[in-house]
């Protein structure tokens, strides 16, 4: 404890249990026991609470950003985290300028803290004798060689810890108790303050972005008003309930089964004579956060373009769909500014045709940005339990490792994901992407040399049997110990039963009447806060306004296609405004928030996504009913 009363940082020890720890936060389907439901949402609302308490003892407010690495580091270690420079550094790069609670609180989802039991069972695998205690020559020459090495300085601020060291040793069953007993101190004297701060006791919620958590916590409006659907396709109203609220409007609109509309299909009838480029991508589920390769589309003379953009099915059965082929995808579409200003948008693939999201239109010379887009409504954590871990590796009849067929599949279908051109093998670049999102680091030209050297090649390229080569290796070098891949198939979207459930491959195709276009990968990036104010943009200007009656300076714009409805909350006021949104009275309809009520928080002279809506079951009629409150 420092003299001031507060528990001091404690000094990490990631690397003794790495820096690889599962995603949370999974939500139980609605076919699951409503106990159950209820409990791990009474879980996740104790664990949101607790990092806004955490947030709360550095910064004034929730809306108050983080400006710096330190100040990251303080925030996760008052939250019980043990950052290393290798973990800051994925999230704090040279490009960070800022982040705000949500992403604090993404970061806090994904990298979970150790238990007791792991941190214990790390320290006695260097005491093989189980003498419950270790020399500090041999914890140094571990903790600054192995793993996710620490620095010297930081291994001596273990060592000089007066209660756990004496003699040359320390006494790892002691450190593991002092540890844990600081983070609950943390905990406790974060969770006290925040309880003492009235202002802060009111609100529930973090600064509102397209990742950020959604939680209930105000009470729900009562069933008591009048909810019957309208026959209109859209109407705005304000129902009864509405004395307990600032402010209170309804919006229902009713939506028809895929099969009775007649999308419009822009295909051109001589697209098969215009020249092409095409490139594979993903996304990549990280709590409520999406990952996805980035684009840069070169016109090298002004022509019509016509872009599609769907899900990639990697089902090797003939007649069979890959699981994720239901997931809406779209590319926003930028012409780059040249550095005079921000980059102007054009439009989003907002049609339609079959599987695909597709857009034409005319474009000039120059170089535009393809950011691709999910609104999450059908790309979300589940929550699955999975009976029995897949093995990855086994020993042969010669006692030699081998890779089980099972996990030859996965890596199979993560090779051909991997593998953007198509062309069968993996250049640097294309493998680089691989590892910044499984290692959060490059392989460098003298490695990548190695790997040619020792694993078979084509043209310079990683072909399937080296990749796979590859990683028989590094199941080698671990001795059978199948931690490192578990990472790199979370990684990528693999469950523990080798199902890709939190990812969505895709494919990007793009036609041009008079050029050929490139189309090369920029960056594997979170483009939320992008794309948060590229919605808004596009919604206040294509979507319907209505300001709330009695509250002029809140107006809500409502957007809708053929496949999905996007809400956007205006707030022209000089404070922020705490809005209640409750659906549930739509019905056939699936959230991209999760929830059927959560709160948006939205700052003051902004905008924010509200929600995306779309059907559950597509051959069947949906309704939008939502009721939507600023809250006193």
């Amino acid at each position: 404890m420092s003299p001031s009363g507060e528990p001091e940082d404690h000094p990490r020890m990631e690397s003794l249990y790495g820096s690889s720890a599962s995603l949370t936060s999974k939500r139980y389907s609605s076919s699951e026991p409503a106990e159950s439901q209820k409990a791990q949402q009474n879980e996740e609302e104790g664990f949101y609470t607790a990092c806004r308490a955490a947030y709360l003892t550095v910064f004034k407010s929730s809306l108050e950003p983080i400006t710096d690495k330190q100040q990251l580091c303080t925030v996760l270690q008052r939250a019980g985290l043990n950052p290393s420079n290798r973990t800051l550094g994925k999230y704090w790069t040279a490009k960070t300028k800022e982040l705000n609670f949500d992403d604090f609180y993404t970061i806090m989802k994904r990298e979970k803290p150790a238990a007791k039991t792991e941190l214990l069972k790390a320290f006695r695998k260097m005491d093989p004798a189980n003498k419950g205690y270790i020399l500090h020559d041999d914890l140094y020459k571990i903790l600054t060689t192995k793993g996710e090495k620490m620095s010297a300085e930081e291994v001596s601020a273990v060592l000089r810890l007066a209660d756990v060291n004496s003699a040359g040793k320390l006494d790892y069953n002691k450190f593991c108790n002092t540890f844990f007993t600081t983070c609950d101190q943390c905990s406790k004297m974060a969770a006290e303050k925040l309880n003492a701060n009235n202002r802060a006791k009111r609100q529930q919620f973090g600064s509102q972005i397209e990742t950020s958590p959604e939680r209930s916590a105000s009470p729900r409006i009562p069933r008591d008003g009048d909810t019957t659907p309208r026959k209109a396709d859209s109407k705005s109203s304000r129902p009864s309930s509405a004395r307990n609220y600032k402010a209170t409007m309804s919006t229902v609109i009713n939506m028809g089964p895929s099969s009775a509309r007649n999308p419009k299909v822009l295909q051109p009838s001589n697209l098969q004579d215009w020249q092409n480029a095409v490139s594979k991508g993903c996304f990549f589920l990280e709590d409520t956060n999406i990952v996805s390769h980035h684009y840069k589309l070169q016109v090298s003379l002004k022509s019509t373009v016509y872009l599609t953009v769907k899900p990639l099915n990697l089902s090797k059965a003939e007649g069979k769909s890959s699981p994720w082929m239901s997931v809406d995808t779209a590319l926003c579409i930028l012409k780059d500014s040249d550095g005079k200003g921000d980059p102007q948008l054009i439009s989003f693939t907002d049609v339609r045709n079959k599987e695909a999201y597709v857009w034409k239109g005319e474009l000039g010379v120059g170089t535009y940005t393809l950011i691709p887009f999910t609104t999450g409504c059908r790309l979300t954590k589940k929550k699955k339990t999975v009976a029995k871990e897949a093995r990855l590796i086994y020993r042969d009849d010669n006692e030699d490792l081998a890779l089980t067929p099972e996990f030859r599949s996965a890596l199979s279908d993560i090779f051909d994901i991997i593998d953007l051109d198509g062309n069968g093998s993996l250049s640097l670049e294309e493998y680089n992407f691989f590892e910044l999102r499984t290692s959060g680091e490059k392989c460098d030209e003298d490695a990548w040399d190695v790997c040619r050297e020792n694993f078979e090649t084509k043209k310079n390229e990683l072909t399937k049997k080296g990749f796979m080569d590859l990683n028989l290796m590094e199941a080698n070098d671990r001795e059978g110990d199948p931690s490192d891949l578990w990472v790199t198939l979370q990684s990528m979207g693999f469950n523990k039963a080798l199902e890709l459930t939190e990812a969505c491959p895709f494919l990007i195709e793009v036609y041009a009447e008079k050029c050929k276009p490139r189309l090369n990968i920029a960056n594997l990036e979170s483009s939320s806060r992008q794309l948060q104010k590229l919605i808004c943009k596009s919604v206040i200007a294509k979507g319907e306004a209505t300001p709330m009656e009695g509250y002029d300076s809140v107006i809500i714009f409502t957007y809708k296609n053929d496949t999905r409805i996007t809400s956007v909350i205006e707030n022209k006021t000089e404070k922020k405004i705490m809005m209640q949104v409750n659906n549930e009275q739509s019905k056939n309809c699936i959230s991209s928030r999760g929830l059927s009520v959560f709160a948006v928080e939205v700052p003051p002279k902004s905008c924010a996504v509200s929600q995306h809506i779309m059907a559950v079951n597509e051959r069947q009629e949906w309704l939008y009913n939502c009721i939507q409150s600023v809250l006193g």
